[in-house]
């Protein structure tokens, strides 16, 4: 019904960059709320960042100031800007996304597949 593609993880630096990408496709009416979740090994998921239809984002405390969140709606893609990046944002980093087929459907919510992001010297 609905996929998301995430690009843009690798293996950086500290105090490197990353752009994450995250297209959606498929059967897509409207696309509310999108964000970027982590998890690292032995950790619970977290939300890294999120953006609403209307671009008002929120982020966590251990990256505000670091990372930004921006979307295109034209492309349905997010982005995630990682700057400034410390071991312990080493991750698999998943792309959510709230998605409306229809009209009279209602949101569901899909998950990306995961790309590893590891910050190393």
């Amino acid at each position: 019904q609905v996929q998301l593609v995430e690009s843009g993880g690798g293996l950086v630096q500290p105090g490197g960059s990353l752009r994450l990408s995250c297209a959606a496709s498929g059967n897509i009416f409207k696309i509310s709320t999108m964000g970027w979740y982590r998890q690292a090994p032995g950790k619970q998921r977290e939300l890294v960042a999120g953006i609403t239809s209307g671009d008002s984002t929120n982020y966590a405390d251990s990256v505000k100031g670091r990372f930004t969140i921006s979307r295109d709606n034209a492309k349905n893609t997010v982005y995630l800007q990682s700057n400034s990046l410390k071991p312990e944002d080493t991750a698999v980093y998943y792309c959510n996304a709230q998605v409306q087929s229809a009209y009279y459907s209602p949101y569901r919510d899909y998950w990306g597949q995961g790309t590893q992001v590891t910050v190393s010297s």
